[in-house]
C-alpha cells in the first residue's frame, strides 16, 4: 500500500512538472491585408533609417569634429590675423615712408 502510495505520488510530481515544459501553441496568423503589409514594411523601412542615422551620429560624434573644426579655426584666425597685420605694416610703410 505504501508503495502504490509512492508511485502515485511520484507519478502526480511527475505529472505537474511535465506541464511546465509544455510548448505553447503558436496561433495562426491572421490573414493581413495589402494595406496592412505595405504599413508594416514602411514602418521597418522607417525604423531601419532612423537607427542607421543614429549609428552615423554616434561615430560622427566618437570622431570629435566639433573640436577638430574649432581647433582649424582658431588656427587660421591666429595665421590670417598676423599676415594681415605684416600687410598692413607693408603697406604702411610703403605708402607713408615717402614723405
Amino acid at each position: 500500500m505504501k508503495k502504490l502510495l509512492v508511485v502515485s505520488l511520484l507519478v502526480a510530481l511527475l505529472a505537474l512538472s511535465a506541464e511546465s515544459f509544455r510548448v505553447p501553441r503558436q496561433t495562426e496568423e491572421e490573414d493581413q491585408g495589402t494595406l496592412t503589409k505595405i504599413t508594416d514594411k514602411i514602418k521597418t523601412w522607417y525604423h531601419s533609417t532612423v537607427d542607421t542615422a543614429s549609428d552615423y551620429l554616434d561615430n560622427i560624434k566618437g570622431l570629435k569634429l566639433e573640436e577638430k573644426a574649432k581647433n582649424l579655426y582658431d588656427d587660421t584666425t591666429t595665421v590670417v590675423t598676423t599676415y594681415a597685420g605684416i600687410m598692413q605694416d607693408q603697406l604702411y610703410h610703403i605708402f607713408y615712408s615717402q614723405h
